[in-house]
């Protein structure tokens, strides 16, 4: 009588199953191995990626020559504000030197001062006005025909006095302390306005010399000013207007040299 052999142990059983794992696991090396290049293509494709990111942002980086760019207009008007001052003090020591290079070939006896005069090239005093402009305070609830963009003073308002003025007969001209010539620019930006590459804040000044009656005259038959009356009067902008006996205004310190410009004919 053969004698019962007994149930395998559990140590029998993984015994036998690691020995047997190396011949009988074709299918397990062959599921690791695809496993296994799967994640390689996919490591591979993150280290591209990253390199390209990297990439860009050192691009970027060398295109805005190592400096944080300004995040909202208001600071990047302030930016650029900064960086025309540098600029325009530049300009002025170079005008400054051309002038005197200037002084030392000119011959007074070729000198037409009518010209100078409308050029801006010479300093005058007389009697005149002087118009200021600024926006009005917030209220505590608008009319319902108004809007935010109504409370502050605009381009265009300080061309319709600049217009009126010279309508009235003004024979030279200030803003904001500026020579006004025929290459001057008067912009807003924003609530700010732009001169000549620098910018002010209101109250805004526009002076001028001439017949005072005439000039207040002038103001008056202005539709655009009286436009900015309308204003004035239902939403409390700011409007004056003062007169002077004598008031100074100093010559145009610019290049009047233009590229394009010719006499016609």
């Amino acid at each position: 009588m053969v004698a019962r052999r007994g149930a395998p142990t559990l140590t029998d059983m993984m015994s036998h199953r690691h020995a047997a794992g190396p011949e009988g696991s074709t299918g397990g090396r062959r599921r690791l191995s695809r496993y296994t290049f799967q994640a390689s293509v996919g490591l591979g494709v993150v280290g591209l990626l990253a390199g390209l990111l990297f990439s860009t942002s050192a691009s970027l980086a060398d295109s805005s020559g190592g400096e944080r760019q300004p995040d909202n207009m208001r600071d990047w008007v302030r930016a650029e504000s900064e960086r025309l001052k540098e600029t325009n003090a530049d300009v002025l020591a170079l005008r400054e030197e051309v002038a005197e290079l200037l002084e030392d070939q000119r011959d007074p006896a070729q000198v037409d001062e009518s010209i100078t005069f409308a050029a801006g090239a010479t300093a005058v005093t007389g009697p005149g006005v002087t118009v200021s402009l600024w926006d009005a305070p917030t209220p505590g609830r608008l009319p319902e025909w108004a809007s935010l963009d109504d409370l502050v003073v605009h381009q265009q308002d300080l061309e319709g006095v600049m217009n009126a003025l010279w309508a009235g007969g003004a024979e030279a001209m200030m803003v904001q302390g500026h020579r006004v010539t025929t290459t001057s620019s008067v912009r807003c930006v924003g609530n700010v306005l732009l001169i000549d590459g620098a910018t002010y804040s209101p109250p805004y000044e526009i002076a001028a010399i001439g017949d005072v009656e005439a000039l207040q005259a002038g103001l008056m038959d202005s539709r655009s000013v009286q436009t900015y009356l309308q204003y004035v009067e239902a939403l409390n902008l700011g409007w004056e207007v003062r007169t002077d006996d004598a008031l100074d205004m100093p010559a145009d310190d610019s290049n009047l040299s233009m590229d394009y410009a010719r006499v016609p004919g």
